[in-house]
């Protein structure tokens, strides 16, 4: 039955209810969810579903990785199964336990992650059974994190196919295990770090625990089109970038239906000793044979793998003379223009590649050596040509801290730009180098951030860096040891032009 990728087509006859399974030594009825979707996403017919998902599996050319989590799409099984094979291909000879699947909810939103509270989920292979213990220790690790039966039962009551589809499989790689199924309808990056780090406490403590993200990346855009976005996606999941990945999916600027799952699947890896995101396999729906590419939704296989940490998330990234003459131009050319005719200067789009990348950056803004403004994208979500027009009009008009440029200063101003390398979260201060590293402090929604440069200038060591920086935050002095506050390290490349001394 061909249906549209990551739409749902269940037949009209599907059983939306719970199923109650007799219990035969006590006498009691279990809450078992029944399969909702099969016949739609995946074939209803035990041996045929079967037959399917070992073929699949053959196709998938993937060596077996000891991974502490993975990321598997959800779709219809013609259209990302050869994808979803690579993941489960990696399982191969493992003994795992029990599988953490967190899934998006893609049929109503609600506040909190769902923890599914029944005994069991059920497809045309047979029933597998929920790990009632640890999804209860896990419902109770934070305020929005709780059982699917208190309040609501998303995973239960509509047909979410986010969970099922993995499901068959995992029957086929691994026999016999438990499952723990949770079900995401808030997507914020609270909500994900929460219970990111509520898993890698229990997984801590639970050998052969395997946590898996469901997620297909984005839809219905063309092939073209569909591929240079999810490329940005991955791009910043193998730099173990996940708030810059949180940021850009709550704001709409990358895709993925499962992009909270994925941000919270990093989050435990990482404190789970994960340090290497490794893409295993790419396509969309527009690959399939006969594949419309007009409209398409993407597809990515990825394992979150124990690795030495040294220097990840800091790849190489350098700019020639030229190309930082040409920022420099576009900052100060964006900045008069601002000032003098009140409109946005258009630069013409760069040939070089460094300058379409996207990145973030910062435009430091002084007038004979004193602070005049300074604003920045930390994450990348334009290209740098146009992050650097964007915030060096807003460090001119926009920085609280300053009346807006007068058009008789302009001839005076100096400028610095800095761009950024990927955030990568700090596990250890001993990880920071003066001098080397900006940093950001992010606690209850407040953030602060430092350039390299600046803890250089002032003559901070790296206790006062790190009291500075949560005052910049507005927190008090010592809140980047609280359990709630997160720590990114970042590196940039600086440079600057100084006029007017």
């Amino acid at each position: 039955m061909r249906i549209w990728p990551s739409m749902i087509a269940v037949p009209a006859l599907a059983c939306l209810l719970l199923v109650q399974c007799g219990n035969v030594s006590t006498g009691q009825t279990q809450k078992v969810r029944p399969a909702a979707v099969a016949g739609a996403f995946y074939p209803a017919d035990p041996k045929v579903l079967a037959k399917t998902v070992d073929d699949l599996l053959a196709g998938a050319k993937q060596a077996p990785l000891d991974a502490v989590a993975l990321v598997a799409p959800h779709a219809g099984y013609e259209y990302s199964g050869p994808v979803a094979a690579y993941t489960y291909a990696s399982l191969k000879g493992r003994k795992v336990d029990r599988v953490v699947i967190i899934a998006p909810s893609h049929y109503e939103p609600f506040g909190f992650s769902s923890v599914y509270d029944g005994a069991a989920y059920a497809t045309p292979l047979g029933q597998v059974p929920v790990d009632r213990a640890f999804a209860a220790k896990l419902a109770s690790g934070g305020k929005t994190i709780k059982l699917s039966g208190v309040g609501h039962t998303p995973s239960a009551d509509k047909p979410e196919h986010s969970v099922e589809v993995q499901l068959p499989y995992l029957q086929r790689v691994l026999g016999q295990f438990q499952i723990v199924p949770v079900v995401m309808g808030n997507q914020t990056y609270e909500v994900e770090r929460e219970l990111g780090v509520a898993l890698a406490k229990l997984v801590q403590d639970s050998p052969n625990t395997l946590i898996l993200a469901s997620s297909d990346l984005s839809h219905y855009h063309t092939y073209d089109d569909d591929v240079k976005l999810d490329r940005k996606t991955l791009k910043a999941v193998e730099e173990f970038d996940y708030l810059s990945l949180s940021r850009n999916f709550e704001q709409r600027i990358w895709e993925a239906c499962g992009g909270g799952p994925i941000v919270s699947a990093m989050i435990a890896a990482e404190r789970l000793g994960a340090s290497e995101a490794r893409i295993l396999k790419y396509a969309n729906s527009g690959d399939v044979p006969g594949g419309d590419r007009s409209r398409v939704v993407g597809y990515g296989a990825v394992a979150f793998l124990k690795q030495p940490r040294a220097g990840a998330g800091e790849a190489a990234f350098a700019l020639d003379p030229k190309e930082k003459a040409e920022l420099l131009r576009i900052a100060r050319q964006s900045v008069e223009t601002a000032v003098r005719d009140r409109r946005d200067y258009e630069p013409p789009a760069p040939v070089s590649d460094a300058l379409n990348q996207e990145r973030g950056a910062f435009v430091t803004l002084k007038e004979r050596g004193q602070l005049r403004g300074c604003i920045g994208y930390v994450s990348p979500i334009k290209p740098l040509y146009l992050t650097v027009r964007d915030v060096a009009r807003f460090a001119a008009l926009q920085d609280s801290r300053f009346r807006p440029v007068a058009p008789a200063e302009l001839p005076s101003l100096e400028y610095e730009i800095s761009v950024l390398s990927p955030m990568r979260h700090v596990l250890d201060t001993k990880e920071i180098v003066i001098g080397r590293h900006g940093l950001l402090l992010r606690k209850d929604e407040r953030e602060g951030v430092f350039l390299p440069q600046v803890p250089v200038e002032e003559k901070w060591d790296r206790a006062t860096y790190l009291e500075e920086l949560c005052g910049k935050a507005g927190l008090p002095p010592h809140s980047w040891q609280d359990a709630a506050a997160d720590l990114f390290r970042f590196t940039a490349v600086v440079f600057g032009e100084q006029k007017g001394i």
